[in-house]
């Protein structure tokens, strides 16, 4: 992998600008992250991921999306179909176990039918996140239930779903929100709980997951072992919880550097998160001021970061021979009768 900077950048509109593409050259991110106000048409999208990775010089740069289903899907009809929620998944579960985690897999395969062939080669789920009551609906729906043994299941599912399509998946948000009484994109939530309860309920579908290439870290401080950091800016959440506890040793990203829940300028927030032991800074809403700030400190991918970085890359498989209209068909029978 040519030597790319420990960062993934989203960007402004529908094609690139001369300036993003000088930009992009310059700061060379590792990868890309794309949202609504990128998306109008199938080749539209086609023609900026192809640009993406053009003004980085990598054919494989990783290109990612957030298409999880319910309220939370960036490629929307009638460009894809409107997709169920976790929690519709998990009520699939709950009656019947095979059929829940066969649903959530066609689910995901089916997201990498309609995204791979738009160069979009990462979709950042599952969502691992197990609510408890207080928590915040900014979760809700997109988890799979309140039992972390079936959200560890579905999330399994999803993502074999997701690789037998030749996507990775991205798991989130390490090492939990669930509890969190808080949208993190406005502000920081503290959840008081002890280690003990986070580690029996809240960690457990991350550790039962721990082997995923990806994961995305959350904006919320577990104020039972650091009261003063986010584990997004929290070296002893990410050394003793999330590598040491979790087991999870792949690329470790933050979520979003522009969410409100971080305190301090861009170059502080950037610079925070890097020095905490996350592998890579996520930057999401294309734009250039923020942006150039966030790169004035992000570093080189090196060590183990550069590591884990290049075992993503190995990770990528060819999709597998499933039929899209039969895949197709059987989703839509489950959900009829879900």
């Amino acid at each position: 992998m040519s030597e790319s900077n420990a960062v993934i950048f989203g960007c402004s509109g529908l094609s690139l600008s001369a300036d993003e593409k000088a930009f992009f050259r310059e700061t060379r991110p590792w990868g890309f992250i794309l949202f609504a106000r990128n998306i109008e048409s199938l080749a539209q999208v086609r023609n900026l991921t192809d640009s993406l990775r053009e003004s980085v010089g990598r054919p494989d740069a990783p290109v990612l999306i957030d298409q999880e289903g319910g309220r939370v899907q960036r490629l929307k009809p009638p460009l894809a179909p409107q997709y169920p929620s976790g929690a519709d998944l998990g009520a699939i579960y709950r009656s019947d176990r095979k059929a829940g985690l066969r649903a959530a897999w066609l689910l995901s395969r089916l997201h990498a039918f309609d995204l791979l062939p738009l160069g979009i080669t990462v979709n950042c789920l599952p969502v691992l996140d197990v609510p408890a009551p207080g928590g915040h609906e900014v979760i809700g729906s997109r988890a799979y239930g309140d039992d972390p043994a079936i959200v560890a299941d579905m999330g399994k599912a999803a993502c074999d779903g997701l690789k037998a399509g030749g996507m990775l998946p991205v798991v989130k948000h390490i090492p939990g929100h669930g509890r969190a009484g808080a949208d993190t994109h406005y502000e920081l939530p503290t959840v008081g709980t002890s280690r003990a309860d986070l580690s029996e309920r809240d960690f457990a579908p991350f550790k039962s997951l721990a082997g995923q290439a990806m994961a995305m870290s959350a904006h919320v401080v577990f104020s039972a072992i650091d009261p003063e950091n986010p584990a997004t800016t929290s070296r002893t959440v990410i050394d003793s919880v999330i590598r040491d506890e979790i087991g999870f040793d792949g690329l470790l990203m933050s979520d979003d550097v522009s969410m409100n829940a971080l305190s301090g300028d861009f170059v502080q927030r950037a610079g925070a998160i890097v020095g905490a032991g996350c592998d890579v800074v996520l930057h999401c809403n294309g734009n250039p001021d923020e942006m150039r700030r966030v790169a004035s400190v992000v570093p080189a991918l090196t060590g183990d970061s550069l590591r884990r970085a290049e075992a993503v890359m190995t990770a990528f498989g060819q999709p597998d021979e499933s039929d899209e209209a039969e895949l197709r068909k059987e989703f839509e029978g489950f959900m009829a009768l879900s």
